[in-house]
């Protein structure tokens, strides 16, 4: 009885990485492998059927889930899959073959019309279940829990009434949607994951295995390690560097931060500080070009708009929220009176550059591939050829076979959270596209907000946030865009704003309490309490949260103007951002007071905005505090380190 009770409890939680050994560890190896391989095969030799691809895609991941990941942390890292996992893989390779041999008849087929069969409906069942389960067992309760909630209102929504009121759907109409609609399981999130994204995370693991992470930290290092505070600029850099490829938040605080936490404690910053810092720098990876994680491409699959205008629009953001980390890292330094490394122990540039120059090469075939008009998977791939191709120049980063099957298995390993999540969010997808859910809940949220943009954008920035708790990026950016982005045009709001608004949102939400999924893993690693760091780190951030209504307001910061209204607005913005972060850590050319640092904040906020009133009222009002405090600046007596 106990037995079972522990059993159905830990269905409410999520699983966790097992570390596989023997005879399970060869099988993931091996299908981790032929993912890899097949992936880059429909990239080279031209695209199989949707169907038969994602299909393929799925299958693979739903396998690699269940060898993967436990059925819960109760289980341990240390246990084998059980007889369990092993009947879901078996399931999920047994779906994928279906929908393979069946793919040009279910592509063809016309929707209602064609009836399914009892094969088809329980082999669409299967992918169903098996997709919730992983689901689960990757992210945890909360997407399923909407995934219900979306699956639920197809099946019963008929029952409410008013607005809510939809016509009924019979099991096997929700089944066809769900399993055998492009609005699905086959929706653009999982077409997403199984071309560009699945690409840009092999490409990110050949890059580690090429050695480019080490080359990245001691770039970091030469670049403002000799400056005041250093140690936790480095870290500012590092993970600027790490997120835009890996694009999770929580994977590059574990990766960067257990060098860059404990090196900035040694230097003097408060425990929450430096993992705040780590937190913050880690999360923002994913809105800085040209890569952002995912969440670019995830955004021209769903708007249509391409890859490049995404990326060259998110430019300007993405500088002034890694100059806000840089300047409030600076001020805390000065505040604290922190000492410069010596300079025996920071790398010269020269030599840095001299050793891994050739690192950038594969961004700069990136760029140029996309900007000549190149498929995100096909660039992927080049990026890819190019980093094997880079690793040759030196004999210590030489990729031989072994390196790349592991760059191969690692990939894959990598993608599993994001393709179940994206997998997950088809499933929401359906339930809102078959009961027309989305333009309810648009004319809700007008309603909520009586048609004013302000309270609207604040409020899809709390749906944001809730729906990021504890989800990957692409599952939280997917559902809201669906949920929200209507709302948001329908009040003028332009496609690029309003969706990247919701992207920005949907990558903060990890350093957003209570669920801050990367405070909490910088947390453990500095020793800190994770709700004293996930609140430091929405400090540190705070340009991050405040940039997005910025760009909805003036789209000046997305590039979209005038070259003088862009020029005005960017250079205006800088010195907003810098005003901002003295005022939020407390220091500028001296110690500030509270009114100073009620004045900063204003003349930051006032700057950042791109309209020419407002910035002339915060140049007014910086050269005021400027004035003011140096008139009275007396030599500073710096606090205790660790205050």
């Amino acid at each position: 009885m106990m037995d079972f009770k522990k059993y159905i409890t830990s269905a409410f939680t999520e699983g966790e990485k097992r570390h596989l050994t023997g005879p399970p560890l060869k099988i993931f190896v091996c299908f981790a492998f032929i993912l890899s391989v097949f992936q880059i095969g429909s990239v080279i030799w031209g695209k199989l059927d949707q169907i038969q691809l994602l299909s393929a895609h799925l299958s693979f991941i739903l396998i690699l889930s269940f060898m993967f990941y436990s059925f819960s942390k109760n289980n341990g890292k240390s246990i084998s899959p059980t007889i369990v996992d092993y009947i879901c893989s078996f399931l999920a390779f047994g779906a994928g073959i279906y929908f393979n041999i069946h793919a040009e008849r279910i592509a063809e087929r016309i929707p209602i019309v064609d009836p399914l069969t009892s094969m088809d409906i329980l082999a669409g069942f299967v992918f169903v279940i098996l997709s919730i389960e992983a689901a689960r067992r990757t992210i945890g309760i909360p997407i399923v829990i909407i995934v219900f909630i979306g699956v639920g209102y197809a099946l019963w929504g008929h029952h409410l009434g008013g607005l809510m009121w939809h016509r009924e759907f019979s099991f096997s109409e929700v089944v066809e949607d769900l399993a055998y609609s492009f609005n699905g399981l086959w929706g653009s999130p999982i077409a997403v994951a199984a071309t560009f994204v699945y690409m840009f995370l092999l490409f990110g693991s050949f890059l580690q295995k090429a050695g480019a992470g080490e080359f990245f930290f001691k770039l970091s290092s030469a670049l403002a390690g000799r400056s005041r505070g250093g140690a936790a600029k480095v870290a500012v850099l590092a993970s600027a560097f790490f997120g835009m490829i890996s694009g999770s938040p929580t994977a590059n605080v574990v990766t960067t931060g257990s060098f860059t936490i404990p090196v900035s404690k040694r230097s003097g910053y408060k425990p929450s500080f430096a993992a705040a810092v780590e937190a913050a720098a880690s999360t923002g990876g994913s809105i800085l070009p040209p890569i952002m994680g995912s969440s670019a491409f995830l955004m021209a699959a769903i708007t249509q708009i391409p890859y490049i205008s995404i990326v060259i629009a998110a430019i300007l953001p993405g500088i002034l929220y890694y100059l806000s980390l840089l300047a409030m890292v600076h001020f805390e330094a000065v505040r604290l009176d922190l000492p410069k490394a010596k300079k025996e122990d920071i790398p010269k540039l020269s030599d840095v550059l001299k050793e891994g120059w050739y690192y950038f090469i594969p961004l700069v075939v990136l760029l140029v591939f996309l900007l000549n008009g190149y498929s995100a998977s096909r660039t992927g791939f080049y990026g890819v050829l190019a980093i094997v191709m880079v690793s040759w120049f030196r004999k210590k980063t030489r990729m031989g076979f072994k390196q790349i099957f592991e760059a191969l298995v690692d990939g894959a390993k990598s993608s599993i959270p994001v393709a179940t999540a994206c997998a997950a969010a088809g499933l929401v997808i359906s339930g809102i596209m078959s009961t027309g859910l989305g333009g309810k809940l648009t004319s809700v949220v007008l309603g909520l907000t009586e048609g004013m943009l302000l309270p609207t954008l604040l409020l899809v920035m709390l749906i944001c946030i809730i729906l990021g708790m504890g989800m990957p990026v692409a599952a939280a950016y997917i559902l809201t865009a669906m949920l929200a982005a209507p709302a948001l045009m329908e009040l003028g709001v332009s496609l690029m704003s309003a969706h990247l608004f919701i992207v920005y949102f949907s990558i903060f939400s990890a350093i957003t309490p209570p669920v801050a999924v990367a405070a909490y893993a910088a947390a453990g690693i500095a020793d800190s309490n994770p709700n004293q760091v996930g609140l430091e780190a929405v400090r540190l951030g705070i340009v991050g949260f405040i940039v997005p209504f910025m760009f909805v307001l003036e789209p000046a910061l997305l590039l979209d103007g005038s070259p003088l209204e862009i020029i005005a607005a960017f250079l205006t913005a800088i010195i907003g951002v810098v005003s901002l972060s003295a005022g939020v850590i407390g220091r500028f050319q001296t110690k500030a007071t509270i009114l100073d640092r009620i004045l900063l904040i204003t003349s930051g906020l006032l700057l950042i905005y791109p309209h020419i009133l407002f910035s002339g009222l915060g140049i007014i009002l910086f050269i005021f505090i400027f004035v003011f405090q140096k008139k009275r600046q007396t030599p500073y007596t710096p606090i205790q380190k660790g205050a």
